[in-house]
């Protein structure tokens, strides 16, 4: 049978919407795997938008939906019209546009909030007993949607290969379980149904991060 799977995007590009070689990671892995894609973004405006050359803010505005349209070769619609009945799995890469666009944990940190459409499609895909993945920083929707929920980032121990460990432990202050994976690894939450792993969280070469992703979205798929 062939699996449906939702992948909900949050702009282009890292610092300011979805990491893009994560994003095609996922989109390849699916490929593969023979699913039935279909992408989806809210239809906002981003938070920030920023210079990816100089990493600098600029003072445009954009739309996360029409930016996630670049990733998605024009084929995304708006996230409110996402019907999780249509669907078999859900998966969220990461980029800043997570922290961003889907929430505030780029401002408030832990004590951010989830948009409140992205928070009922998570809600509505665990209610529903569908399986979900997200990798890179996207993990921590599913901390906050989810209490008490199993997650990685990655490792807790910051260093030169994991600079963003202080995540893993906000995350176990806000009441989960944080399990230490290495990027070519993924984590499995049998009770919620959630798979993560860490992406772009490590400093790795772009094939180990591909690795990862592959291990995440076959790990989700033998959950439906």
């Amino acid at each position: 049978m062939v699996k449906r799977v939702a992948v909900i995007l949050a702009g282009c590009g890292v610092f300011d919407g979805t990491e893009i070689n994560e994003a095609c990671a996922v989109l390849v892995h699916l490929s593969r795997a023979g699913a039935e894609v279909k992408m989806f973004a809210p239809n906002v405006d981003q938070m920030d938008v920023v210079n990816h050359c100089e990493g600098n803010p600029q003072t445009e505005k954009r739309n996360v939906l029409l930016e996630s349209a670049r990733i998605a070769r024009g084929k995304v619609t708006d996230l409110a019209k996402l019907d999780v009945d249509a669907f078999d799995v859900l998966i969220i890469p990461g980029g800043f546009g997570v922290a961003k666009n889907l929430s505030d944990w780029a401002t408030k940190g832990k004590d951010f909030s989830v948009k409140p459409e992205v928070e009922k499609v998570i809600k509505s895909f665990h209610k529903a007993d569908k399986p979900m993945a997200m990798c890179c920083i996207s993990p921590v929707l599913a901390a906050k949607v989810l209490p008490g929920c199993e997650v990685t980032v990655g490792h807790d121990c910051e260093s030169e290969k994991w600079p963003s460990a202080e995540t893993a432990k906000t995350l176990c202050e806000m009441g989960c379980k944080h399990v230490n994976k290495n990027v070519t690894e993924a984590h499995v939450d049998t009770k919620n149904k959630l798979v993560t792993t860490s992406a772009f969280m490590c400093n790795a070469p772009l094939y180990e991060v591909f690795d990862g992703v592959g291990v995440m979205v076959t790990e989700v798929l033998k959950l439906v």
